[in-house]
């Protein structure tokens, strides 16, 4: 998989356009000030205090995309007369030729939430998945949330993934019940 790989998603009333592609060491400094919210962090596991941090994430996700079996993206938006701003991740795992099923997942940064980012995010990853994958046998999307983590549960509905199941808690790296949602191709 070639990670020249760029996406796109249209602005709104409520927010910029935003470009998806995947993450690089440049990154890692935004990365770490999305890493310090508090919510944010309840839902990730792994720890970002540091640049090293930062860097040692990007390069998992780097490892991802050489092997094709984890694709990351850093989700920005368009500021105007600047950069653009890191304002989320958006991935997905296991889309591995043969295999049915894989598995998106996304996060957004504290001062991007509430204006669509996620499901815009979630929207262009997974209209990219299908028409990329869809040949080597993809047929079905699934959405994985912490039960308590509603705004997801949310998301995950106005994409089209419906609620399929509560899956039980399994500590120490699921301590809480979950939700699977799915998405299947269009026939």
């Amino acid at each position: 998989m070639h990670t020249s790989v760029l996406l796109t998603a249209a602005a709104t009333p409520a927010g910029p356009a935003l470009t998806l592609r995947p993450w690089n060491g440049g990154d890692a400094a935004a990365l770490i000030e999305a890493y310090r919210d508090p919510q944010l962090y309840r839902w990730e596991s792994t720890p970002m205090e540091s640049e090293a941090d930062g860097l040692r994430w990007i390069a998992v996700q780097e490892e991802g995309w050489a092997a094709g079996d984890r694709l990351a993206f850093a989700v920005l938006e368009a500021v105007p007369d600047a950069p653009p701003r890191l304002v989320g991740n958006a991935v997905l795992k296991g889309a591995v030729p043969g295999k049915p099923v894989a598995e998106v997942g996304y996060w957004t940064a504290a001062w991007a939430r509430g204006r669509g980012v996620a499901p815009r995010a979630l929207q262009a990853l997974t209209t990219w998945s299908f028409d990329t994958f869809r040949a080597d046998g993809l047929e079905c999307l699934e959405l994985l949330h912490q039960a308590d983590n509603l705004a997801s549960c949310r998301v995950a509905e106005k994409c089209g993934y419906g609620f399929d199941r509560i899956l039980p808690a399994s500590p120490p790296l699921y301590p809480l019940d979950g939700h699977l949602h799915l998405l299947r191709a269009a026939a």
